[in-house]
């Protein structure tokens, strides 16, 4: 089974750049689907970003558009989060699947379905 562990994460002025990493480990890693994931204190888990490892297919959900790029090399996934705002805080995870399109993965909320999570990284935006 794929493992995953994130880091990164940190605390950031507003405005400022971070970039998360997507350490990814285990078999048949180019067929995955894998994704960035956040949730807010207090707030339900929602979906940031998503890449296709074999042929580097992006998804963008609205959270964050326009102010993230997710990015892939053989077997790390990373998600730069630019013009930080403090609603951008919160813990980031990933999350991996086999079966699932990039699109598929970012849009649903059925987050149970997901193979695989790591432990998550935390993303704190403050002055």
């Amino acid at each position: 089974q794929l493992q995953l562990v994130e880091s990164g994460g940190g605390l950031v002025q507003p405005g400022g750049s971070l970039r998360l990493s997507c350490a990814a480990s285990g078999p048949l890693l180019d067929y995955y689907a894998i994704g960035w994931f956040r949730q807010a204190p207090g707030k339900e888990r929602e979906g940031v970003s998503c890449i296709g490892m074999s042929n580097g297919e992006t998804y963008y959900t609205d959270s964050a558009k326009g102010r993230v790029t997710i990015s892939r090399d053989k077997s790390t996934v990373y998600l730069q989060l630019n013009s930080l705002k403090p609603e951008d805080t919160a813990v980031y995870y990933c999350a991996a699947d086999i079966s699932l399109t990039v699109q598929s993965m970012c849009v649903t909320r059925n987050y149970k379905q997901f193979e695989t999570w790591g432990p998550g990284t935390s993303v704190t935006v403050s002055s």
